[in-house]
């Protein structure tokens, strides 16, 4: 690995399963390298699947396969800037399939439990729009939303 800083995300055995499906996802993407463990670990023997590195659109990160004892929250999300309504279509709908879950405003949570924020970028040129009516405006109508609509959001601030 190459970059100073790279996330690891810690997963309970199922690390390559989940760094293959994430590269699918987006363009620039690519398993590096499956690295096997060289002995016995509390999270598998050796020989079995420990660290993946992959890049995510550019960014390097490593999947740990470490075990049951940490799980993911919040705290931490991928937020992915889509362009437009079928890009963010195709990415909610890949992340929430076969054990994911919807929240609100653009969150989701993958079936591993990873938190994910699949945002167009025209919200974040409304919600930031120097007319604060229009921000407000945007604000607004997505505070309804699951999945962003992007229509929507030009609806609720066509007339501002």
């Amino acid at each position: 690995m190459a970059d100073k800083i790279v996330l690891c995300l810690w997963f309970d055995g199922d690390g390559e399963e989940a760094a293959r499906f994430y590269v699918s996802l987006l363009p620039d993407s690519r398993i590096d390298a499956v690295h096997r463990s060289p002995i016995d670990t509390p999270s598998g023997p050796a020989d079995s699947v420990l660290m993946i590195e992959f890049t995510l659109a550019g960014r390097a990160y490593l999947a740990l396969n470490g075990g049951p004892d940490f799980t993911f929250d919040e705290a931490v999300s991928f937020m992915v800037m889509t362009e437009d309504q079928a890009e963010t279509d195709r990415l909610w709908d890949a992340l929430i399939a076969d054990g994911g879950q919807e929240s609100v405003c653009g969150w989701l949570k993958d079936r591993w439990g990873l938190s994910w924020q699949i945002t167009p970028r025209r919200l974040m040129e409304l919600t930031t729009d120097p007319n604060r009516a229009r921000a407000r405006a945007a604000m607004a109508a997505m505070m309804t939303m699951r999945k962003i609509d992007i229509a929507a959001l030009d609806r609720a601030v066509a007339d501002l």
